[in-house]
């Protein structure tokens, strides 16, 4: 009679982890590992966690052995691309992280203006690739953010009003399940999938390749920034208010307010800024427009003229620096009358270090006209969406700038409108995470979520974002 032997959870989780080290491309990087430091950081560095094992993914095959591992193991599973989320999901204390960092392919069709990129890459790897052939795939503003998660929620930036958000560029997605099939979504194939991956996160499956419907782009489009003094606010932004009510879809503006890093050499008083990309050919047209601005509110100092698109969507780079620390808040609204402006302003005003910034989003043009329904983003009717964000590096300054950020919110909330956008959601510590996606969505849209989820990811295995629970949990 044979002995039979029963091999101890703990045992069985080392045996999966070593087999799945020799099915890789890439690397299995441990706490043992001189690179595991490295390996586990994500951009916040509020977020210090130790992943039991950090897969470093060089092929797509390394994706499924990743699935296939986490769901032998039962071991809780983070998906990580460019890292850059401010919740820190793109990591996880004990589990697997699977680091697609290093899947940085980015294939341009100049022709077509289709451009299809794998999930590492970040903006400056899709704007170095496109540039070139005077093209640009509407993205965010920081060029080390990583596009799939950008544009699994959204994808705001310089291009929103001319071109709506990376979402609304999406032409396909290349997905592999929990259950370890690999599904092509567009609004042809799988178009109830494609639905909820433009704004519902990753909370459906490993999004393995986008692919892009690019805008032609100016060589050199216009760019300027108006720099007010605080004295000068009230008057600016009241100007802006009036000044943005019509514009045309080649105007992308955003205004905000921060203190600079002393590299920028504007001083240690903060500074309102009212910032735009036009991307029409005819500069002219653009320049006249920013004239009405400038002859309304004066700026103190300004900068108007063409620039280049990489360094324009580069600019910011440096305020952001990875190991920083990071809470944010949202808000969207639509008034931009005096009570409103003296709310902005009274919180805006107390932005007197470095650390932490406003930015007001200026929406309309093509992304309002994108029908509610059609994509999972939670709100098209929306003018201006707010973001208050931290970027600061000292932990003691951790419970000030948090309690500023949500003070900031609260007195925003008299104006606000419904939903709110998950990549500028921090996590949130004592709130649950179906709340919350609940708040973000509204009712609507997250029970149609909900039903994606029990179909696509019934054992909630990607539960590491902002989290849609299926109807009945299991553990993942």
């Amino acid at each position: 009679m044979s002995t039979v032997h029963y091999t101890t959870p703990e045992r069985a989780i080392q045996q999966a982890l070593q087999e799945l080290r020799a099915k890789l491309s890439g690397s299995l990087v441990g706490p043992q590992d001189p690179h595991y430091e490295e390996a586990r950081q994500v951009w916040n560095g509020m977020v210090d966690l130790r992943p039991r094992a950090v897969v470093r993914a060089r092929a797509i095959a390394d994706i499924d052995a990743t699935l296939e591992a986490a769901r032998r193991t039962g071991l809780a599973m983070a998906v990580r691309g460019g890292g850059h989320n401010i919740a820190g999901h793109g990591t996880v204390d004990g589990g697997l992280v699977l680091d697609l960092g290093p899947l940085k392919r980015v294939e341009v069709d100049a022709g077509s203006k289709l451009v299809t990129v794998e999930p590492g890459v970040t903006l400056a790897d899709v704007d170095r690739a496109t540039a070139v052939h005077n093209l640009a795939v509407p993205l965010g503003v920081i060029s080390g953010t990583g596009v799939a998660g950008l544009t699994l929620g959204g994808g705001v930036g310089w291009l929103t009003r001319s071109n709506g958000l990376t979402l609304d560029n999406l032409e396909s997605a290349e997905v592999i399940t929990a259950a370890g099939e690999h599904l092509h979504a567009s609004g042809q194939e799988n178009p109830e999938l494609f639905w909820g991956l433009r704004g519902g996160g990753g909370n459906f499956g490993v999004v393995s390749s986008f692919t892009f419907r690019a805008r032609h782009l100016p060589p050199a489009p216009l760019g300027g920034n108006l720099f007010y003094r605080p004295g000068h606010w009230r008057n600016a932004l009241l100007a802006f208010a009036r000044w943005s009510r019509d514009l045309p879809d080649e105007m992308n503006p955003i205004v905000s307010f921060l203190v600079f890093p002393e590299e920028f050499g504007m001083g240690s008083d903060p500074w309102m800024i009212i910032g735009f990309a036009w991307v029409a050919e005819d500069h002219q047209a653009g320049l006249s427009l920013a004239d009405q601005l400038r002859a309304a509110a004066p700026p103190d100092e300004q900068e108007v003229g063409p620039a280049s698109w990489l360094d324009w969507q580069s600019a910011m780079d440096s305020v952001f620096p990875k190991g920083s620390r990071g809470y944010w808040k949202n808000v969207s609204f639509s008034r931009l009358d005096e009570e409103t402006v003296d709310v902005l302003l009274g919180f805006a005003s107390e932005l007197a270090w470095e650390g932490t910034g406003i930015d007001i989003h200026q929406m309309g043009g093509a992304f309002g006209r994108v029908p509610e329904d059609a994509t999972a983003f939670p709100n098209r009717s929306a003018r201006y969406w707010l973001n208050v964000y931290g970027f600061w590096r000292d932990p003691a300054e951790d419970e000030r700038l948090t309690a500023f950020a949500r003070k900031a919110y609260g007195l925003m909330q008299p104006f606000a409108e419904h939903g709110e956008y998950v990549n500028f959601l921090g996590a949130e510590v004592g709130i649950k995470e179906a709340d919350a996606a609940r708040a973000a969505y509204g009712a609507a849209k997250y029970q149609r979520l909900v039903g994606l989820k029990d179909r696509y990811d019934p054992h909630n295995v990607f539960r590491l974002n902002h989290n849609i629970p299926p109807t009945r949990t299991s553990p993942g």
